[in-house]
C-alpha cells in the first residue's frame, strides 16, 4: 500500500420504530367482463427479427465526477434499493451483447447481491456501519463503503396486506417471457401470503378492467382462476389502469397494514395518458394516498427502463427487472418482505468530508439520486425508502491531500487566496468523514437525524478488508468496466475475477457464483467485438 494505511470502522445507529395492528376494510365490486376490453383492439403480432426494431429506452447517465472537497465539502444523496440494473445487465450478457451504457447503474448491480450487515437491535429500523480500505483499482487511492441494513420481521409478524395486482395485458405481452411469466411470478407470491391478506387482480390493454374484486387469500383457489384468464391483446391504456388499481387500494385501504399496487409491465403505454411527464404526476399525485408502489418490468426490445424506474421512483415504491422464474422467486419470495413492507421513508445520506485528510472524492454509482446540499434537511424534498430486510450499499472512492491534481482537470493558481494552505489543527482531527442520514419513520411527515464520523483510531492492518467489501467492490468495478468509466483506474476483468473469487463465501443462494459466469461471458464478448 502506498502511504496509506487502512481504516475499518464498524458502527451502528440504532432508532425506534412500532408497527401498529391491523383493521380490514371491504368493498364489493361487478367484476369485469374481461373479453370486452379487447372489443375494436389489434393485437400486436411479434415480428420476425424483433431485434432490428429494437426501441428499448433507458436514460442517459454521466459517472459522477471527483470532486474537491474545500468547494464541495458536503455529499447528499437519496438511497436506492433497486436491483433492475443487474438483472437487465445479465440479460443483455446472457443473450450475447452488451447492455447499453445507461442501462448499468452500477447501485443497482452492487445493492442486487446479499451482505452479511447485521440487523438492528429490538426497535431500530435500520443499523448503519462503515468499511475502509485501499483502492482496488487506485492504491494511491482509498475506498469508504456505507451500508445500511434494514430491519427484519419474524416468521409470521408481518402486517397484514393489501395488494392490487396491475397487470399489462396489452399485445405487447404477448410474449413467453412477458405475460406467462408475469402470471408464474404473480403465483408465486400469492403462495407466499397469508389467508388474512387480501388480493385484487385488475387489468389494462385498451381500457382498463378488475378481473378479481379485493378476495381474501383464504380463497387462492378463486384468485388462481382469475390468473387462467388472462390473455394478451389490445393497445396500452396505462393510465386508466394505474387510476383503477389505486382505487381499488384506496377503497380496502388499512391504516395499520401494507398498502400496495403491484404493477407489471413492459412500460410501452399507447393509449389514454401515456407520456411519461403525465403518468409520473399521476404517480405522484397517487402516493400522497398512503398507497405504496411497486414496479416489475418484464421482456426486451420495447422496453421502457426509464419510464418504469421514475414511476417506482414517484409512486415511494421500488423497481425490479424479472426475466427468469428465478428472479421472480428472488424479489418476490425470498426478499417478499423488503419488497412489500416500507420501514423508513425519505432516506437521505449527506457525507461531510475532512479536508486535511480528504482532498476530494468520488460517490460511485446513485447518478439520479444526487441531492443539491439544502435538500438533506427539507422534509418536502422526496426520497428513496427502505424495505424490511434490505441492505443498501453506497462506495465512495477518495483522494488524499495534494494527490488530487492526479485525477482532476488543473487550474491557474489563484491570485488573492492561498488554495493550498494547511488546515488548522481541531478537535476533529482524526476524523476522517461524518456521515449524516435523515429518514422518517412509516406515514410520519417530519424526519428523525442521526449522525457519527468515520475516524482514523480504527484502523485496520493492511488486506484485512472484509469479504462483503471485497466482493461488492468488484461488483462495483465490474459496472465502471461495463460502462467503460473513465474513472476505473487499474480495473480488468482478471482483477474484479480475482477480487470476486476470492470474497465468494459460502454464496448459499448462488448470486455470486452466477456473478462469476456473468464476468466471463461479459469479458468473452468484450474481447469478440474487439477483433
Amino acid at each position: 500500500m502506498k502511504n496509506l494505511k487502512l481504516l475499518k470502522t464498524i458502527l451502528a445507529v440504532f432508532i425506534l420504530s412500532a408497527c401498529s395492528s391491523y383493521s380490514p376494510k371491504t368493498a364489493l365490486y361487478e367484476e369485469a367482463d374481461y373479453a370486452s376490453m379487447y372489443a375494436a383492439n389489434v393485437v400486436f403480432d411479434t415480428i420476425d427479427g424483433e431485434e432490428e426494431f429494437n426501441t428499448e429506452g433507458f436514460d442517459h447517465i454521466e459517472d459522477n465526477p471527483f470532486l474537491l472537497v474545500k468547494n464541495n465539502p458536503l455529499s447528499t444523496f437519496s438511497i436506492d434499493v433497486d436491483t433492475a440494473g443487474y438483472a437487465i445487465a445479465r440479460r443483455y450478457i446472457s443473450n450475447g451483447s452488451m447492455p447499453p451504457k445507461s442501462a448499468i447503474r452500477i447501485e443497482e448491480l452492487v445493492n442486487y447481491f446479499d451482505y452479511d450487515y447485521p440487523p438492528p437491535d429490538s426497535g431500530a429500523p435500520f443499523a448503519v456501519y462503515t468499511e475502509t480500505a485501499e483502492c482496488p483499482w487506485n492504491t494511491d487511492h482509498l475506498l469508504t463503503r456505507i451500508a445500511v441494513k434494514g430491519k427484519e420481521f419474524p416468521a409470521g409478524q408481518r402486517p397484514k396486506v393489501n395488494l392490487v395486482f396491475l397487470l399489462d395485458v396489452s399485445g405487447s405481452m404477448d410474449e413467453p417471457n412477458k405475460l406467462p411469466l408475469v402470471k408464474s411470478a404473480m403465483e408465486a407470491l400469492l403462495n407466499e401470503l397469508k389467508g388474512t391478506d387480501r388480493v385484487a387482480i385488475c387489468v389494462y390493454a385498451g381500457a382498463a378492467g378488475v378481473v378479481l374484486p379485493p378476495t381474501s387469500c383464504d380463497n387462492k383457489e378463486r384468485i388462481l382462476a382469475s390468473f387462467s384468464k388472462l390473455s394478451a391483446g389490445g393497445s396500452t391504456a396505462g393510465g386508466a389502469g394505474i387510476q383503477l388499481a389505486y382505487k381499488l387500494a384506496e377503497e380496502n385501504f388499512d391504516p395499520s397494514g401494507v398498502n400496495r399496487v403491484i404493477l407489471c409491465t413492459d412500460g410501452d403505454f399507447n393509449v389514454g395518458i401515456s407520456n411519461r411527464s403525465d403518468l409520473t404526476d399521476l404517480i405522484e399525485e397517487k402516493a400522497k394516498t398512503g398507497v405504496s408502489l411497486t414496479v416489475l418490468g418484464f421482456g426486451m426490445y420495447n422496453y421502457k427502463d426509464g419510464m418504469l424506474k421514475q414511476l417506482a421512483s414517484k409512486g415511494n415504491g421500488n423497481y425490479g427487472y424479472i426475466d427468469t422464474m428465478e428472479e421472480a422467486e428472488k424479489m418476490l419470495v425470498k426478499q417478499l418482505d423488503g419488497t412489500l413492507i416500507t420501514i423508513a421513508s425519505d432516506v437521505k445520506i449527506q457525507v461531510e468530508f475532512n479536508p486535511s485528510l480528504v482532498g476530494a472524492y468520488r460517490l460511485i454509482g446513485y447518478e439520479n439520486r444526487v441531492m443539491r446540499s439544502e435538500e438533506f434537511n427539507d422534509d418536502t424534498v422526496d426520497a428513496g425508502d427502505i424495505g424490511a430486510g434490505h441492505r443498501v450499499t453506497a462506495f465512495y472512492e477518495l483522494i488524499p491531500p495534494g494527490r488530487e491534481a492526479d485525477s482532476l482537470p488543473q487550474v491557474d493558481p489563484l491570485k488573492y487566496s492561498v488554495p493550498n494552505a494547511k488546515q488548522p489543527a481541531n478537535q476533529y482531527w482524526d476524523e476522517l468523514l461524518t456521515v449524516k442520514m435523515r429518514y422518517k419513520n412509516p406515514n410520519e411527515t417530519v424526519s428523525e437525524f442521526i449522525s457519527f464520523p468515520v475516524k482514523t483510531d480504527s484502523i485496520a492492518a493492511e488486506n484485512t478488508a472484509s469479504d462483503d467489501f471485497t466482493f461488492a467492490a468488484s461488483v462495483a468495478a465490474f459496472g465502471m468496466l461495463l460502462r467503460d468509466s473513465p474513472y476505473k483506474g487499474t480495473a480488468t476483468y482478471s482483477l474484479v475475477r480475482d477480487m470476486a473469487r476470492q470474497s465468494k463465501g459460502d454464496d448459499a443462494d448462488g448470486y455470486r457464483g452466477g456473478f462469476l459466469t456473468l464476468l466471463d461471458e461479459a469479458e468473452s464478448i468484450q474481447t469478440k467485438t474487439k477483433k
